[in-house]
């Protein structure tokens, strides 16, 4: 099976995270998309809600989606939680599985900083996808590099502006309605 590992602080999980990953499956580049929520992102100030808060918004995000499933793998993971690290430990133990590293255009420009990236890229595909405002430029990605520019929805929000009370019609309403129950992000 395809396996599609989309990780991230999910802080919160919006619209535009879950239209990507239904994008991967109905354009059959995989066959599942796997949301790895983050314990703690080594690229992102801690200061996030907590794990358990980002899963379950998470998990109410994508419960009537097909093929999408919200993976709670790297919290058995030393923390920081490292890309390298997680692909190496699902392939272990999922032998029968490819798994594909799903990527914004803003994580490509810091990507040759992620640890072991060479060994990531010498592995495993790399489906990038778009992001407003973010050239992408993959003629830096070594020779044979599995690298493949996906053709997704480009939606111009960020977690950062749901946290601001931004673009809030971009939350699934059961998110939305998990947030203010749980006073998170003060709201």
């Amino acid at each position: 099976m395809r396996i599609a590992i989309y990780g991230g602080t999910y802080n919160p999980i919006h619209n535009g995270h879950t239209s990507l990953a239904q994008s991967l499956i109905e354009q059959n580049l995989v066959d599942e998309v796997w949301l790895m929520v983050s314990p703690q992102n080594p690229h992102k100030d801690n200061n996030a809600a907590a794990y358990e808060e980002r899963y379950e918004m998470a998990r109410l995000a994508t419960n009537r989606m097909k093929g999408i499933l919200v993976s709670d793998f790297e919290r058995n993971l030393p923390i920081p939680s490292y890309t390298h690290t997680t692909l190496t430990k699902l392939s272990e133990q999922y032998p029968g599985h490819q798994f594909f590293l799903v990527i914004g255009a803003d994580n490509w420009t810091n990507f040759h900083k992620w640890y072991r990236v060479e060994d990531i890229m010498k592995s495993y595909p790399i489906l990038i996808y778009r992001r407003p405002n973010y050239d992408l430029d993959i003629s830096t990605a070594p020779k044979g590099a599995d690298i493949t520019i996906v053709d997704t929805p480009l939606y111009d929000v960020s977690s950062t502006d749901i946290r601001n009370h931004k673009k809030l019609k971009m939350l699934n309403p059961d998110v939305l309605k998990y947030i203010r129950t749980h006073h998170l992000y003060n709201f």
